[in-house]
């Protein structure tokens, strides 16, 4: 009960917080602009008008043309330029090309595979204050970083980045994807579509995929109040089963052939599974020379390709023509 009740407070001290940060505005105060007040003030100066009376003309409050009045004279016998009316804006850290230099920073460190976390990110900022010379606010010191209301503005104001949550990439798949890597693919594609004129039947993509042989459970009715709610299943671990599927660009399919990570294979592991799927075994459980011309072999059964029908395999970005 109390867990809740703690729970629910900090979701509302976190909803109040997000208002204090972006306060609606309640009130036209301070959206006069400078013409405006400038020509109300030369008229109570210069003309000796009331300062009520041209407060209403102009459609502005008399005490805010008042303290205006008296910022402009103040200036004015200290040889200091006219002050602009309104309130002051919020000081600024960072030069617009300061900013925009961190933007592009955030932006090219993700495209490279090294996208910085927010945490980073106010790190990251702190150390360019530091470097630029700017004058920033002491608790940057204190803790090292920018604040959170300084990344919130960022991204408000550069809408092309956004806070996201990343795929896992390995590195050999982050290396391999580049300019030189997709055109010489491309380049080879067109060549043999020029060639052949292969039909979208004639097209397959060949890919792996793993799957666990642990089921999620879905959601049951069990009794009200008990603590711990189980669903049988094959195995609380399981073991990761890899599949090689192939698909033509018409939706046509040739069946799986699933890896098992066992050193024999039995007829049994692939009962009640898609007719036609066959099965293999290795220890590592990962495809192997071996087991990709196995497939292979199974694909020619179902696919039948021919000399007077080519078959186009596209495998791993890697273009291949297969024919018999």
């Amino acid at each position: 009960m109390f867990v809740i009740i703690d729970l629910i407070f900090v979701e509302l001290c976190e909803l109040e917080f997000a208002g204090m940060r972006n306060p609606p505005r309640k009130t036209n105060r301070g959206t006069t602009s400078h013409e405006t007040m400038l020509t109300a003030a030369k008229s109570v100066i210069a003309d000796n008008a009331s300062i009520r009376s041209t407060a209403k003309l102009h459609g502005v409050h008399y005490s805010t043309l008042r303290r205006y009045i008296k910022s402009v004279k103040a200036a004015r016998d200290n040889n200091r330029p006219v002050p602009a009316p309104g309130y002051k804006s919020n000081r600024i850290v960072f030069s617009d090309d300061q900013e925009k230099a961190i933007a592009t920073y955030l932006a090219m460190a993700s495209d490279l595979y090294y996208g910085m976390s927010p945490i980073e990110s106010r790190v990251l900022a702190y150390h360019c204050a530091v470097k630029f010379d700017v004058k920033h606010p002491e608790q940057w010191d204190q803790s090292q970083s920018v604040g959170d209301d300084w990344l919130s503005g960022l991204l408000s104001r550069n809408p092309q980045l956004s806070i996201r949550t990343p795929e896992a990439t390995s590195l050999a798949r982050a290396t391999s994807f580049n300019r030189s890597t997709v055109a010489a693919f491309f380049d080879k594609l067109s060549t043999v579509m020029n060639r052949y004129s292969f039909q979208p039947s004639d097209i397959y993509n060949v890919d792996e995929t793993g799957i666990t042989t642990v089921q999620k459970p879905t959601k049951v009715i069990s009794r009200k109040g008990m603590k711990q709610v189980g669903a049988l299943t094959s195995g609380e671990r399981g073991s990761l089963v890899t599949v090689e599927l192939a698909v033509s660009a018409s939706g046509n399919s040739v069946p799986p052939m699933f890896m098992f990570p066992r050193v024999r294979f039995h007829d049994h592991f692939i009962h009640d599974g898609p007719v036609g799927s066959i099965g293999v075994a290795h220890p590592s459980g990962w495809m192997t020379d071996s087991s990709f011309l196995t497939f292979i072999r199974h694909f020619i059964r179902h696919a039948k390709p021919s000399c007077e029908r080519p078959v186009l395999l596209l495998l791993d970005n890697h273009s291949s023509h297969l024919s018999i």
